[in-house]
């Protein structure tokens, strides 16, 4: 794995990405892009278009080569008329033939909005893609790897009403795609409103549905991220965003665990894995479910300090790297959600530390238990050699 950071267009944005580069000819790039200086959400826009332009054209990489961009927006609801105005941006996929993403997750007191990237380039030819609205499916040989953002269904009163209904959508959309739940879902971000409030009815929902559909503490389950962050619709109380495989082998996948650092989260009654690892060919990706400072028995530790909630989660994390024979070098992507936004300048800087020169989004949003002031998520790739497996 290999990382850059430098600042772009007259020192106005912050650019780092990570790049892996297969055997097989195929290269994975993860990109952050994050305004440096004070300006509207328009303008804020355009640098971030330019620098990501300019960053592309530098690495030799076409804009058709995107798999996912997420922007992290400070008010969605009052930015999401300049956001729509750009292909580039445009949460429909009009033009951007990518999933986008929109999430209301302040990036910073001097950003309106940054981005996150995740680009896919084959050396031998242009991805085969079929995109549609707000998901991408991309096909890779024996495996079509599809991404998809924005599900809500903001009708439910309740956020364990709204929560039943993604997940009837998100099955059906599985369904037309050949697909079901349990075998083929690797990711999932669930982003709640008010979650303090909301995240209980959200948790009983996907429990039950799970249960319904195969996922119990005796099989599996899936990684995940629940956190703070809400849609340009206020109302929905709710909103998902996925990554599945359809192809995807059993033998392919692992799920993580770390016992002596980091309980099993059905310990106090969530339903998601720790991690995932997903082998292929030539590399193995290995995805971090959002880690906070948790111990073995499900507890909270370091209550109200943020610096050692900080090393405690990095600390579960380099525990559930180990487990896929990985390592905090191999992370491409990280995301670290904090509660206080008097943390944000601190833990941005301790990531940077922690994480030199990596890809890092750091935004201000709550996690799903308030005595946890940070958490961070991510996605490592690292070598991997079976012949056996299919080829990403």
């Amino acid at each position: 794995m290999k990382t850059f950071t430098y600042r772009n267009f007259e020192s106005r944005v912050d650019v780092s990405f990570s790049c892996f580069s297969g055997k097989n000819g195929v290269d994975e790039y993860h990109m952050v892009l994050h305004p440096l200086k004070p300006a509207g959400i328009d303008v804020q826009l355009e640098w971030l278009k330019s620098a990501y332009t300019d960053t592309l054209a530098s690495i030799g990489v076409g804009e058709g080569t995107a798999v996912l961009r997420r922007f992290f927006c400070s008010d969605l609801a009052n930015q999401a008329d300049v956001l729509e105005k750009e292909a580039f941006s445009d949460f429909s996929g009009k033009g951007s033939h990518c999933a986008v993403s929109w999430i209301c997750q302040p990036p910073g007191h001097t950003a309106k909005i940054s981005l996150w990237a995740y680009h896919v380039c084959d050396r031998k030819g242009p991805l085969s893609r079929e995109s549609d609205g707000n998901s991408v499916s991309i096909r890779r040989g024996r495996l079509t790897h599809h991404w998809i953002a924005g599900v809500n269904c903001p009708g439910g009163e309740s956020s364990y009403e709204q929560t039943r209904d993604i997940l009837d959508t998100y099955g059906l959309y599985l369904k037309e795609k050949g697909m079901v739940l349990a075998e083929n879902v690797v990711r999932t971000w669930f982003f709640v409103k008010n979650i303090d409030g909301n995240y209980r009815g959200f948790v009983n929902a996907r429990k039950e549905y799970f249960a319904a559909n195969g996922l119990t503490e005796k099989t599996h389950y899936l990684a995940s991220t629940g956190v703070e962050g809400s849609h340009v619709d206020t109302g929905a109380k709710v909103t998902l965003d996925a990554y599945a495989i359809s192809g995807l082998e059993p033998c392919q996948v692992n799920f993580l665990s770390a016992p002596e650092n980091l309980s099993s989260t059905y310990v106090y009654g969530v339903t998601f894995e720790r991690g995932t690892a997903v082998s292929y060919r030539d590399r193995k990706h290995v995805i971090i479910s959002g880690t906070a400072s948790i111990d073995k028995n499900g507890s909270i530790l370091y209550r109200g300090d943020v610096l050692k909630q900080l090393d405690r989660t990095v600390e579960n994390i380099e525990a559930l790297l180990r487990h896929a024979g990985a390592e905090l070098k191999n992370m491409g992507i990280l995301i670290a959600y904090v509660r206080d936004p008097s943390d944000y300048d601190i833990i941005r800087e301790k990531m940077r530390e922690k994480f030199p020169g990596s890809p890092v989004i750091t935004c201000i949003a709550s996690v799903c238990r308030p005595g946890w002031l940070v958490e961070v998520e991510g996605i490592a790739v690292m070598p991997n050699s079976d012949e056996a497996l299919p080829a990403f």
